[in-house]
């Protein structure tokens, strides 16, 4: 054992039916084989092992990687696949990732020592993407199959598949289809022969027949799954299946964990937020309006009304929001209004049925100090050339004078989030390359432990002095409109060609893509926008993505646009997915202590410091000091403590899962494991020697993304303040 206090994880090997075959009861330990917990790729380059791999890579599952075409690469034999420690035999991988049956070519030596090796320790075979034949289990496409492609098909999770590895899903599962004119998926879908258990299928036009497109291929003692549609790792249908495809490869244990997470954090909370001119194709207030200087006439701002609406539709929906306040920016708007304030009367009465975090008190630009005279804006220097910022002072009492307000007013807030104004203060290329200087001090002043970055520009957390940054989303429903027709046009400005009125920043931007055509005002938000904004959260959600997406408390105003991106977002991921994996909805701190737990993971993985792996019905886990490992394993397991048990984990997705570490006074953690069902046994079909066609990969698509925008553009009240 390494020195230093390690982690060692034990679970019992069995789930989703098939198992390391154990000896005869009395047979001696030593006759069991070690199965390591790491997975082998062999890679093609194509998008189909990319996306598997993609999937290990976000759950934590260590692999390895063989690429096929790489000069040099490891022979895979006997010798690389497996070896003796201690004298017990030791299979170095628990599952193989294959692009298809048959990478090496029939009949090759490596080929040949890839199916011993999976014989003789019960190790199980993805075939990411293959065509339709007996080979894998399955009767040709022109034996009532289909073959061709599949975008907007309907697939099914078969009864097989939700009692197996796929019971996290419940509805039916449609595949992409975001343009008619690009073909964005292919597949072959055909019929099960003896030995394929079917996963996924669909109707293949001829009458009744269904055909599949994934399923479980049971052969000379070996298990495959077969999946038989191209896919890449951003797709929807790949999304949703991919859980499933590692639980079945693992047999439902293995290293890392995953949930689908989704949080909304709603800036701006109390102030008014400026308005679009559809004129000027600018926001009046923004120091780079031209014709439109000062602030803007007619802010949007919630109202008392709005606010009734959100803590509505909260339990209505069973979601709840972080309210983004700025309880200074809300004075001086009551200040201006005859001391009176409706908005903020209602929602500190509703504050138990939010989360609240720190936006600042007056949402200033805590960077440098910003030099408008100039677009875009630069930093302002004194007369020897240094940087002016906003100092520590400045910032602290910002902090410190908005957390006392809510607490003043019974709003329970944790001093440890912060979300500064445009995410200022933390470095804002390129204008101001680094972070202000003065800022880290004023963190820790305040007991800031966790500040909210923009992931449109830092996606990774990193270091703020002694915080650590917590990426969000940006959702393009933009702050400076207040109705559906104001959020058309601006879009319209942003993602239409010049020839077509836009800005042309679309063909500016080699990130961007322009419509083909300008948006209708009147339609074009509920017809495009929201269900492009709702599968782009989505992707997000099923992706294992804890960061929070956020918007403005102009979006819960006037229209009230943000609530039909949300209501399809909910509305399509609770048509997929079971009861037993639900949204997660974290707050802050604690996407911000998932990445802190993901990074010391990846590092301890990627510097080879965790061995683990399976002797019969244990799973050893050891990780360096302070290291917790993530860990996945069935419902009904059982931690073992110092005296007794306890159940592990939280359960997710049919299986339970936790970062985990040694109980007090262990040097292990040991996991007892509910017996698992008997294996169903291995069948043997013959099977023709055929030669496989070329596989079709669809068109690569592309789409209209989320504008280039500024995430969060300058307020008026920032920039009179600048």
């Amino acid at each position: 054992m390494r020195a230093g206090r390690a982690g060692a994880v034990l679970l019992s090997a069995g789930l989703l039916g098939t198992v390391l075959a154990l000896p005869p009861a009395g047979a001696v330990a030593a006759e069991l084989p070690r199965v390591d917990l790491r997975v082998l790729v062999v890679d093609d380059g194509g998008e189909a092992v990319g996306a598997v791999t993609d999937e290990l890579r976000n759950t934590g599952v260590p692999f390895t990687t063989v690429k096929l075409g790489e000069a040099g690469r490891p022979v895979i034999d006997a010798a690389f696949l497996s070896d003796t420690v201690s004298g017990r035999p030791r299979a170095k991988f628990q599952g193989v990732v294959l692009p298809n049956e048959a990478p090496f070519g029939a009949g090759s030596a490596e080929s040949a020592a890839l199916t011993a090796y999976e014989k003789s320790f019960g190790i199980r075979q993805v075939d990411a993407y293959t065509w339709a034949h007996p080979g894998v289990g399955l009767d040709y496409t022109d034996q009532e199959g289909y073959a061709g492609q599949l975008d907007g098909v309907d697939a099914t999770v078969t009864a097989a598949g939700k009692a197996g590895p796929f019971g996290y899903l419940d509805g039916p599962l449609k595949f992409e289809d975001n343009s008619p004119s690009v073909m964005e998926s292919y597949g072959y879908a055909a019929r099960p022969r003896a030995g394929y258990t079917s996963y996924l299928d669909m109707p293949t036009g001829t009458g009744a027949t269904r055909g599949s497109l994934v399923g479980e291929y049971v052969n000379d003692g070996r298990r495959e799954l077969v999946v038989t549609f191209a896919y890449n790792k951003y797709q929807k249908q790949f999304r949703v299946l991919a859980r499933g495809v590692v639980e079945w490869l693992t047999q439902g244990v293995h290293l890392g964990q995953s949930r689908n997470y989704f949080s909304v954090h709603v800036d701006d909370v109390f102030a008014p937020d400026a308005r679009w001119n559809s004129g000027l194709n600018c926001t009046p207030g923004d120091f780079d309006c031209a014709g439109g200087e000062g602030e803007s006439a007619n802010p949007v701002r919630m109202t008392a009304a709005d606010a009734t609406y959100a803590a509505q539709w909260q339990q209505q929906s069973g979601f709840k929001l972080d309210m983004v306040y700025n309880a200074g920016a809300g004075e001086e708007w009551k200040a201006e209004n005859g001391n009176v304030d409706a908005l903020a009367d209602r929602l500190v009465a509703d504050r138990a049925q939010y989360r609240w975090i720190n936006h600042t008190y007056t949402h200033p630009f805590l960077g440098c100090t910003q030099d408008n005279t100039v677009v875009p804006w630069k930093c302002a220097t004194d007369a020897a050339g240094n940087t002016l910022w906003m100092s520590r002072a400045e910032i602290s009492k910002q902090i410190s004078d908005n957390h006392k307000w809510a607490t003043g007013k019974g709003i329970a807030v944790d001093r440890s989030e912060l979300v500064t104004g445009e995410h200022s203060g933390l470095k804002t290329a390129p204008q101001q390359p680094v972070d202000n200087p003065n800022l880290a001090g004023a963190l820790a002043d305040n007991g800031v432990k966790w500040i909210a970055s923009d992931a449109s520009r830092e996606p990774q957390q990193r270091a703020a002095g002694a915080a650590l940054t917590v990426p969000r989303h940006p959702m393009n429903v933009y702050y400076n409109v207040g109705t559906a027709a104001e959020m058309a046009d601006e879009y319209n400005w942003l993602y239409t060609s010049r020839a077509d009125g836009g800005s042309g920043a679309c063909e500016d931007n080699p990130a961007s893509t322009c419509m083909d055509e300008p948006l209708d005002v009147q339609s074009g938000y509920a017809s495009y926008i929201v269900p492009q904004e709702a599968r782009t959260a989505l992707g997000h959600v099923v992706n294992n993505d804890p960061r929070p997406h956020y918007v403005h408390q102009s979006n819960l105003a006037e229209e009230r646009l943000l609530y039909p991106v949300l209501n399809k977002t909910l509305a399509d991921y609770r048509a997929l997915f079971a009861d037993n994996a639900p949204v997660v909805n974290p707050r802050q701190k604690d996407v911000g202590v998932e990445y802190t737990r993901r990074a010391a993971w990846d590092k301890a993985v990627a510097g080879n410091k965790v061995t683990a792996y399976r002797i019969g019905d244990t799973v050893t886990v050891q990780t360096p000091s302070g290291v917790l490992a993530p860990i996945s394993a069935p419902e009904g397991t059982k931690k073992q403590l110092l005296l007794g048990t306890a159940a592990f984990g939280t359960t997710y997705a049919g299986g339970r899962s936790a970062w985990t570490g040694p109980e007090l006074l262990q040097s292990a953690v040991t996991l007892k494991l509910p017996a698992a069902p008997a294996p169903a046994p291995a069948t043997t079909t013959e099977a023709p020697a055929v030669q496989a066609p070329a596989l079709r990969t669809p068109v690569a698509k592309v789409t209209p993304q989320a504008p280039a925008a500024p995430a969060e553009p300058l307020t008026p009240e920032e920039n009179a303040a600048h």
